[in-house]
């Protein structure tokens, strides 16, 4: 099989599980929680590492920014060899109740966004695997952590979230919107593969704070910075029993 041509990675090279954050940034902050990492490469907006955690191995990989780039890392990755992808990640809340730093382990994922209407009809399911998801929630259990479980949305246009969408989301009841997990989940779903996702909240939609605007230099509020890391952390349990 040739090299992926996006993450020019080759079979073999990687492990069965994937851990793939969207910010290329983070697979470094992944990888400083493991025993050992290992740079495998690096294109564009995909960074790919493979690391070692309390024995379990495993690869971590950015996806970049939405649906798009999301589908050619899973297409790729699951060409040489990897089955379960974890989607650890970042959120906007649509609850009231739901608080910056606050943990969501995801349901399902409704289709704002074209990318798996190109695979798929629109009516058929974005979500995740049962045993990921339950690992995910056992492993927040474990850690004496709440996390929120639920159905999120995915949405290509981050800058088009008008209120009247963010009103209509409340009221069907989603917890938060992202960009990644339902083309994730779906592509998933149709190779026969695992997937799931755990995000921590980085504004609310609701109250009128989204990602950026109770900042001065980074991106992300103390609060959610923090619990990013303890994010990683159940991650990181939940894929030791994968």
């Amino acid at each position: 099989m040739a090299t992926q041509p996006h993450l020019l990675v080759d079979e073999g090279d990687l492990t069965d599980i994937a851990l793939i954050p969207g910010d290329p940034g983070r697979v470094d902050r992944i990888a400083s929680h493991c025993d050992e990492s290992e740079t495998i490469a690096q294109n564009r907006e995909y960074k790919v590492v493979n690391a070692t955690y309390n024995g379990r191995e495993l690869t971590i990989c950015s996806t970049g920014i939405g649906c798009p780039s999301a589908a050619i890392a899973i297409e790729e990755l699951a060409n040489v060899g990897v089955e379960t992808f974890v989607r650890v990640g970042t959120t906007g809340a649509l609850q009231s109740d739901i608080e910056i730093g606050d943990m969501i382990v995801a349901t399902g994922a409704a289709k704002n966004e074209g990318t798996s209407k190109r695979y798929e009809a629109v009516e058929y399911p974005a979500v995740p695997d049962y045993d990921v998801l339950s690992g995910l929630v056992d492993a927040a259990e474990a850690n004496d952590e709440d996390v929120h479980v639920g159905p999120i949305a995915s949405d290509d246009a981050y800058y088009a979230e008008t209120d009247e969408h963010v009103a209509d989301w409340e009221d069907a009841g989603l917890l938060s919107v992202e960009m990644e997990a339902a083309a994730v989940f779906s592509l998933a779903r149709r190779k026969g593969l695992r997937a799931g996702a755990i995000c921590t909240v980085d504004g609310n939609l609701v109250e009128g704070t989204q990602k950026g605007t109770d900042t001065e230099d980074d991106e992300l509020p103390e609060k959610a910075k923090n619990n990013v890391g303890r994010a990683i952390d159940i991650t990181l349990e939940a894929a030791t029993e994968l």
